[in-house]
């Protein structure tokens, strides 16, 4: 059985792992593969199941086999109806029958009895037939097709939480295989749908040391959603924390993220802009009169809300949390764990001199 392991308090980056046998093999692991692409080819996989065209054929089998279903239970009701006349006519046969001929008086009642018994066997496979037919959900078309119409765009919208898209694959899949092709440097994954039917998937696996360009936004995309929030330092330093190069294969620096901000008609961040509702890291830290390391602490507890407009962007924290009960309580806690000489260190760093200078 696959299990799951996250490298992070974030949550973010996860890897799947099979440890085989660990009666006998506890630290060997027989497969390990990271879960993002994963995730994204099996999601992949559900919104091409209940896309359009797939409801639309699902649909159409469904009508079929109603009408298959039909032609079984026709056929029952004309096989139930020939039992009946074949108990009718074993019962004239033996009415009609001399009572002194006890032998074929017998066996006249045996094939009555026979046939009895096929005309219920025959009335119970109808009502079985009826009784799972009637259980059968009704097939609501219009909103089948407004769903699969509708699905993408709330699989991918940023407020729908993850247990939703946990329900749902829940409901469609039964589950999941995953084999790796050493050859191919791909891994194998087989997905077996709740209807018994099953889909392969090859997913790239990424080689040590590279990673696929699709990770990392463009600068562009990262300007426009980060543009006027951050000065051209920080993004720069978070545009090359993304890994995000120039045309040219550079990294980024205050220069360059400022010419390319400008042609975008960007523009630069205001500190002094009224209404700021958000603010950094570092502010947060100033303010709280704490390390960043601690606000980062408070982060990762839920203590602090922040927002981020993309993933690897900085923190976003709204001022009014600062003044949270919850948010007070923390940063007491955090500095009563401080040693009894922190003050006095604190402003010896300050004013610390190196000599010569």
């Amino acid at each position: 059985m696959m299990r799951v392991t996250y490298g992070m308090r974030a949550g973010h980056a996860h890897r799947y792992h099979c440890r085989g046998d660990q009666e006998r093999a506890a630290n060997w692991v027989c497969i390990g593969i990271g879960g993002v692409r994963i995730d994204q080819a099996v999601a992949a996989l559900i919104l091409e199941a209940v896309s359009p065209h797939a409801v639309e054929a699902a649909i159409l089998a469904a009508h079929h086999a109603n009408a298959a279903g039909d032609d079984v239970k026709r056929a029952l009701q004309l096989e139930l109806e020939d039992a009946h006349y074949e108990v009718s006519l074993a019962a004239r046969r033996y009415e009609a029958v001399d009572p002194t001929k006890r032998l074929v008086a017998r066996e006249l009642e045996a094939r009555w009895n026979a046939a009895l018994e096929r005309v219920a066997q025959l009335e119970e496979r109808l009502s079985q037939f009826d009784a799972e037919a009637a259980s059968r959900p009704r097939i609501d078309e219009a909103g089948l097709m407004a769903l699969a119409a509708d699905l993408q765009l709330a699989w991918n919208a940023p407020d729908t939480d993850a247990r939703t898209k946990q329900r749902l694959t829940r409901i469609l899949i039964q589950e999941v295989v995953i084999d790796l092709d050493d050859d191919a440097n791909e891994a194998v994954v087989t997905v077996h749908w709740t209807g018994g039917r099953h889909t392969e998937a090859r997913v790239p696996r990424t080689s040590v040391g590279r990673y696929p360009s699709d990770r990392y936004p463009s600068p562009v995309e990262v300007l426009r959603k980060l543009g006027g929030y951050w000065t051209d330092l920080d993004l720069a330093v978070t545009m090359n924390r993304m890994r995000c190069k120039t045309a040219h294969g550079q990294s980024w620096t205050v220069v360059r993220v400022a010419e390319l901000r400008k042609r975008l008609g960007i523009e630069p961040f205001d500190p002094t802009a009224p209404h700021i509702e958000t603010i950094s890291v570092e502010e947060a830290s100033r303010r709280l009169n704490i390390y960043t390391s601690s606000v980062h602490r408070l982060i990762r507890e839920g203590v602090l809300p922040t927002t981020q407009l993309m993933p690897s962007a900085p923190w976003q924290i709204p001022v009014a949390a600062l003044d949270s009960e919850a948010v007070r309580q923390g940063v007491i806690a955090i500095k009563e764990r401080r040693p009894p000489h922190f003050k006095t260190r604190q402003d010896a760093e300050k004013s610390l001199k190196l000599p010569g200078f």
